[in-house]
């Protein structure tokens, strides 16, 4: 969720019946303990009868019992549905193939991750040229048995002499950073800790990096504790981190938080302060070339995006929605900081820019167009070049590099088209493909198309559906509806190996482009945010009706999915609306909007959600909760909860309560039901196999459910 400037023919048998006479129910989830607990907000008390659930499984044997119990409710329902092992099979299949990045280039080498099919994570190669052949660099797939050790994230020093990157274990947020000697291979005994959301930042001379932490937690807060006081540090190569120079802090600030970046010409440090998820930034930059020169603040307030693009020498490029709610690009003379000596370079455009880089002295503009990818090149005064011919309708990634490069890469997918990677020439305007993954899916038997409907205030919400060419509108399909809403993330139409599969069994993909989101700008991000959520949710209800109202499904046969904040959007509308769903999918949500602050990463969350230490916001919070409006005796569709017992972005605790509630509330005799990861996170970093074992189990799930007839 957090991030810094910072994310389905099968070949199966016919439908069995669900159960046989000499087959016995399994087991249902256990009956979850309640205590009277109360909290009061501004006046109104507020129960918590699931409280305890909030304690870490790590440590708490009662949690730990719960989990394992639930977890063995949920296994043996999973474990009664015949189709769930050749699910899981046909996943297997259409997952084994070559999976690419898009090249990058550091200290003159190309790198690239790659997945031969099934590894459980991605390995980076790196090679000297574009033709010759490459050789494993790192390969995290040695690191652990089960996987569950990922690479999470690389930074090249200059010379190319050195890369560090970052290990992430079972999914936590916390890396630990190490650094690599290129040409031998060698790791080197530099090791830093206690680093979330934060990447190093190499000095030029690279004989060192800037970087951001934490202090060390204690004992028992890990994964719980709220993540206060980070300082900026320069690490000298080969000195211990207990050595590292403090470069940067604001104790009077705590929650402030930070990142760093060298400018290409080695010449500054630029610190950006953030203080939310909003794109909305404090900026200080210090001069390296005077060692004992204090950071000097540049942007004194967090009215705004100031999105560091690159420097002309003391002249800073920023992205900003300084009176452009859609972005543009200011150049700031740090000589005279002055607004009124800032200098508009491009100018906000018809759509929303996403992210601007400085690429061959060319600023490369990547935007979205209803949802849809598209890049734009500028020259350095701004005035506008050429668009990027992508290959189609869908989203294109990549376009990194500097300013001395003359080319840039990319990689293109949609949601029926598997990615491919292009090398493109900045001066010619040519794109090369350079590999195309080879897929056992032919992308002409589905039909994608995209649609406008009208939320509840009449505002106009775009949304992607994508199903089996040929599909009869009988308002009988299988229909599996995705979204998300919030933090300024948009949902550009992208490929994905589950939703093949989903379509393949017959049924329809629909991803709704909520308000929240960043489709269209902040005015839209806002309008998603605070006071304002419920449009979020509106937004995804009206998809649904609309799905049913034009015959695509019925409410018997509509699922609804999503994770993390998406988590919530299910959770809400399950809540509001549950004669509306058939099936509901709610991953790793923030399903208690009360108390979501006080854990983690949670406070940097109130920019998007508001807070329930203030009363008007506590009030719209309230009003919406998933864990807080489920009502005893209400017929809820059927449920499965998924969550990870690492999961230190939005801790676990969210969906045991959410689930244990929905349970003990439930009229109906649709199961609720909860699966409960172990030795895995939020998502980032999951080995293949759990990704696989999860999809199935929730494939397998709305099979038996929907009462799915699959050819």
């Amino acid at each position: 969720m957090f991030r810094v400037a910072l994310s389905i023919a099968l070949g199966l048998p016919g439908l069995a019946a669900f159960m046989t006479a000499a087959t016995a129910a399994p087991p249902g989830p256990p009956k979850t303990a309640t205590v009277d607990h109360v909290d009061e907000y501004h006046g109104v008390k507020v129960r918590d009868p699931y409280r305890w659930l909030e304690d870490d499984v790590r440590t708490s044997t009662e949690v730990a019992a719960w989990v394992e119990a639930e977890n063995k409710a949920t296994f043996g329902f999973l474990e009664t549905i015949p189709e769930r092992k050749s699910i899981q099979e046909r996943l297997t299949k259409l997952w084994n193939y070559e999976k690419y990045s898009a090249p990058f280039k550091g200290g003159g080498r190309y790198y690239f991750l790659k997945n031969d099919g099934l590894q459980n994570q991605f390995v980076l190669y790196v090679q000297d040229t574009l033709e010759s052949p490459p050789r494993v660099l790192i390969d995290p797939n040695t690191w652990s048995k089960d996987g569950t050790v990922a690479l999470e994230d690389t930074v090249f020093s200059d010379d190319g002499k050195y890369v560090a990157y970052s290990v992430q274990e079972a999914g936590s947020d916390w890396v630990v950073w190490k650094v690599m000697e290129i040409d031998s291979g060698k790791i080197l005994p530099d090791e830093i800790r206690w680093v979330k959301f934060n990447s190093p930042a190499w000095t030029a001379d690279s004989k060192g990096f800037f970087y951001g932490r934490f202090s060390e937690p204690k004992t028992g807060e890990e994964f719980q504790g709220l993540n206060l006081n980070q300082k900026v540090y320069y690490h000298r190569m080969g000195q211990p981190q207990d050595s590292d120079v403090l470069v940067f802090a604001r104790p009077d600030h705590p929650d402030w938080g930070f990142s760093s970046e060298v400018s290409e010409d080695g010449r500054y440090l630029v610190i950006t302060v953030h203080v939310g998820t909003d794109d909305k930034y404090r900026v200080f930059y210090k001069d390296l070339l005077e060692p004992y020169g204090m950071p000097i603040e540049l942007i004194d307030n967090f009215n705004n995006e100031y999105s560091f693009i690159g420097n002309d020498g003391q002249v800073f490029y920023f992205k900003t929605d300084l009176n452009a709610p859609l972005k543009r690009v200011i150049a700031i003379d740090t000589r005279k900081p002055g607004r009124e000596h800032w200098k508009e370079i491009i100018p906000q455009q018809s759509v929303p820019m996403t992210r601007v880089g400085l690429i061959g002295n060319l600023f490369c503009v990547s935007s979205l167009k209803d949802a849809v990818s598209q890049v734009s090149l500028f020259t350095m005064d701004g005035k506008f070049l050429r668009n990027v011919e992508l290959p189609g309708i869908g989203a294109a990634s990549g376009f990194g590099g500097k300013r001395t490069y003359t080319e840039t890469f990319y990689t293109f997918s949609s949601f029926a088209t598997p990615p491919s990677t292009f090398r493109y020439d900045l001066i010619t305007g040519e794109s090369r493909l350079l590999r195309r993954a080879n897929v056992d899916v032919d992308p002409a038997n589905f039909e994608v198309k995209q649609v406008f409907y009208a939320s509840k205030d009449g505002t106009k919400i775009p949304m992607f559906i994508t199903h089996r060419k040929g599909l009869v509108l009988d308002g009988n399909q299988p229909t599996l509806l995705y979204g998300y809403g919030g933090f300024n993330i948009p949902l550009p139409p992208s490929f994905s190996i589950s939703r093949i599969a989903w379509m393949e069994m017959g049924g329809v993909f629909a991803v709704a482009n909520l308000r929240g989101g960043g489709e269209y700008g902040e005015e839209w991000h806002q309008a998603g945010t605070k006071l304002k959520k419920q449009n979020v949710f509106d937004d995804f209800i009206a998809a649904a009706e609309w799905l049913i109202a034009n015959k695509y499904t019925s409410s018997k046969r509509l699922a609804i999915q999503g994770g993390s904040n998406g988590g919530l959007l299910v959770g809400a509308c399950l809540t509001q609306r549950p004669d509306l769903f058939g099936a509901c999918l709610p991953a790793v949500g923030v399903m208690d909007m009360l108390r979501f602050q006080k854990f983690t990463a949670g406070r940097y969350w109130v920019d998007d959600y508001g807070s329930s230490d203030d009363p008007e916001e506590f009030a719209a919070l309230f009003k919406y909760s998933p864990y807080h409006n489920i009502k005893p005796g209400t017929k809820y569709p059927a449920t499965l909860v998924t969550t990870a017992d690492t999961d230190d972005r939005v801790v676990p605790g969210h969906s045991f309560k959410f689930a244990a509630a929905l349970q003990a509330a439930q009229a109906g005799d649709a199961p609720i039901l909860i699966r409960i990861e172990t030795r895995a996170g939020h998502g980032a970093g999951k080995p293949t196999t759990k990704i696989i074992e999860e999809v199935a189990d929730q494939m397998a799930f709305l099979v038996k459910v929907f009462g799915m007839s699959v050819k």
